[in-house]
């Protein structure tokens, strides 16, 4: 007799910085996987940017490995995609780009989105009865920054209206990958919700809303169709099978944005169980049974990716890229490691150098607010730095300086998360390509003085979640099954003593942040 393979999934995770592709059990379990490089271009004014054809050239070289090496394409059941979030690609209606996305970092826009939300009475901003009517349908309203799809959105229009005109729907970056696997233009409830355009009041039935629309001045002509995040959107399209390595027909499922899978993916997907995500940028999420708003703090929840609930979203904009930077800007080199080193190696040498460096770093003290912030305070204009340097500061107090500050960053973070949920989180699920070093997780755990769960193959983590969607939208598993088996490999429990430190340093932190906002808006402004 014949055993059927077991079923798998192709899960696509695209991020800033490259396409991860992975086959995955009904159980979670990663058979293979592979990673490709994508591009970034940063452009004056706050310009970020990345090329369609080149992640779809990663996610197709990355495929083709995996299947090749754990095949065969038949026992591949479904694809599923998961992706940075509040990005913008406009199509046409074959679900081609018709020029360069506009990714998550991207606050050309800013001026747009501040001329709409403006008003006549204003609080932070914002009209008043503006802000009324997107809190109460959306939960949130368009952040001032710009780096919401609504200003890249309103910016092209200004900027490149041949392809404003031209184009038949603007897409998130998984929806965009979604239409070039099946031809089909869609957005999840979730994945729209960035927009600040659609009533999320009834978390199953999302629609969009015309006075909102009309609000933000979009064309409700470009927004793509709704659908459900557990549905199959359609069949995977022969020339994209071709490219995948994979059978035409497969199922393609409407996938997930990277927070909502990374939440899944983590197993913390009961009410109030958190898990912080550390990768080019980080995030402290949890779910909750109801609809709220932190204006003060720009947290609010919004659609979740399982079905009836709700995920509190925020975003610290800069976490593992703070380490890119001391790498590739600074050109700080890691002990032991060749100036010409690739980053994976260049990050190794700084974690084996933050190990051997004391908590507090002699007093260093560095923000890692390199391209502003977005929580705990939505604050475009602030940038980094670091603080008490001296002749005798070395190259291991500042790297192991920057762990620190992402993780006292966090920690301002964590305390808005537990206010809007009303309770005390004990312990956290630490997950991302940061994860994978226990320094840095060690250092998250006496910074934030809570235990911490790493969860294995933590950098895969988003994969894991989107295959567990997929199997949920295919019916293979049902909604109880999700997250129970996520394993873990070891625990952080914070250090009195280094909790301590960490105490003294983070009230220098928030002093710092309230004694030089002013001086970055003045210079950034300049």
């Amino acid at each position: 007799m014949t055993l059927r393979p077991s079923p798998l999934i192709l899960a696509i995770d695209l991020g800033t910085s490259g396409a991860k592709v992975g086959l995955v059990s009904r159980g979670g379990h990663v058979v293979a996987s592979s990673f490709e490089r994508t591009r970034l271009k940063l452009l004056p004014g706050g310009g970020a940017e990345q090329d369609p054809d080149d992640w779809w050239r990663a996610v197709t070289t990355a495929a083709r490995r995996v299947v090749a090496t754990a095949g065969p394409p038949r026992s591949v059941a479904a694809v599923a995609c998961t992706g940075q979030w509040s990005g913008t690609v406009p199509v046409d209606a074959a679900g081609r780009h018709l020029g360069p996305a506009l990714i998550w970092m991207d606050a050309r826009g800013a001026r747009l989105v501040a001329r709409t939300v403006h008003g006549p009475v204003r609080v932070k901003g914002y009209d008043v009865r503006k802000l009324l009517r997107w809190v109460r349908l959306t939960g949130g309203a368009p952040e001032r920054s710009g780096k919401d799809p609504v200003a890249h959105i309103l910016w092209i229009a200004n900027n490149r209206p041949a392809i404003y005109d031209a184009a038949v729907a603007f897409l998130e970056p998984k929806d965009y990958l979604n239409a070039r696997l099946t031809g089909r233009l869609a957005a999840g409830f979730d994945s729209i919700a960035l927009h600040w355009v659609t009533d999320n009041r009834r978390v199953d039935r999302v629609r969009y809303d015309p006075r909102l629309i009309a609000m933000v001045g979009l064309d409700v002509d470009k927004l793509p169709p709704l659908r459900p995040p557990t549905d199959v959107l359609g069949a995977l399209q022969p020339q994209a099978a071709e490219e995948l390595g994979l059978l035409p027909g497969t199922p393609v499922v409407m996938g997930a944005p990277d927070m909502h899978a990374a939440a899944v993916g983590s197993g913390a997907t009961a009410d109030y169980q958190a898990h912080l995500y550390l990768g080019t940028s980080s995030w402290l999420l949890c779910h909750v049974p109801y609809k709220k708003t932190d204006i003060a703090h720009n947290l609010a929840s919004l659609p979740s990716s399982l079905p009836g609930r709700w995920l509190v979203v925020n975003e610290q904009e800069t976490a593992g890229a703070a380490l890119t930077f001391l790498a590739r800007n600074l050109r700080l080199p890691a002990e032991g490691v060749a100036a010409d080193a690739g980053l994976t190696e260049m990050y190794a040498g700084y974690d084996r150098m933050a190990e051997h460096t004391p908590p507090g770093s002699s007093g260093v003290l560095f923000t890692p607010w390199l391209y502003g912030e977005r929580t705990p305070v939505e604050h475009a204009t602030l940038r980094g730095s670091f603080v008490n340097l001296s002749l005798d500061t070395t190259r291991r107090d500042m790297v192991r300086a920057v762990l620190e500050g992402v993780a006292l960053n966090t920690r301002w973070l964590l305390a808005h998360v537990e206010r809007f949920i009303g309770r005390r989180i004990d312990a956290i699920r630490i997950v991302g390509g940061g994860a994978a070093s226990r320094t840095w997780c060690q250092i998250h755990a006496d910074a934030l003085d809570r235990t911490l769960h790493q969860v294995a193959a933590p950098e895969l983590v988003s994969l894991r979640g989107a295959a567990l969607l997929g199997f949920l939208s295919l019916g293979v598993i049902g909604i109880d099954e999700i997250g129970g088996d996520t394993e873990t490999t070891e625990t952080f429990r914070p250090g009195p003593a280094s909790t301590a430190v960490y105490d003294r340093l983070f009230r220098e932190f928030l002093r710092q942040y309230r004694s030089s906002r002013g001086m970055h808006d003045r210079l950034v402004g300049d």
